[in-house]
């Protein structure tokens, strides 16, 4: 048997407070979405002034991020690139930039999903808030 980590509710609050004070430090309306290592919700933070879409989108990036290990990019970046039957894959549906895994110990645990802002700045907030816990 192997010992795993996981998260509490304690580290998801942790995560959401840096993200969200990310956020806020640059005046970015965004919804924060964290998830655990099956893609299952833990925290949706909707801040005010932010589009209604984005609470779907931050959730699917976060999933995407959990499932895949990876950060959500890399696989916008493969459909970029022309690779369009990645749109098939099952269950990923937030393959825009802004999903984060969480990683401790070499394994995933979670991920972030920020939505609101450009994508590169969504990405930033949800690095802010796993910055955080592993600090």
């Amino acid at each position: 048997m192997q010992t795993k980590s996981v998260l509490t509710l304690d580290d998801v609050k942790i995560i959401a407070a840096a993200a969200e004070s990310e956020a806020l430090a640059n005046g970015w309306a965004v919804v924060i979405a964290i998830v655990d290592d099956g893609g299952h919700l833990m925290w949706l933070q909707r801040l005010d002034g932010v589009a209604p879409i984005s609470a779907h989108i931050a959730p699917a990036k976060a999933v995407t991020a959990a499932l895949g290990r990876r950060e959500s990019k890399i696989y916008e970046d493969i459909i970029n690139a022309g690779r369009y039957s990645f749109l098939s894959a099952p269950i990923l549906e937030g393959m825009l930039e802004g999903g984060v895994p969480i990683i401790v110990h070499g394994q995933c645990v979670g991920a972030v999903g920020v939505s609101g802002v450009k994508s590169s700045e969504d990405a930033q907030v949800a690095k802010a808030g796993i910055a955080a816990l592993l600090a």
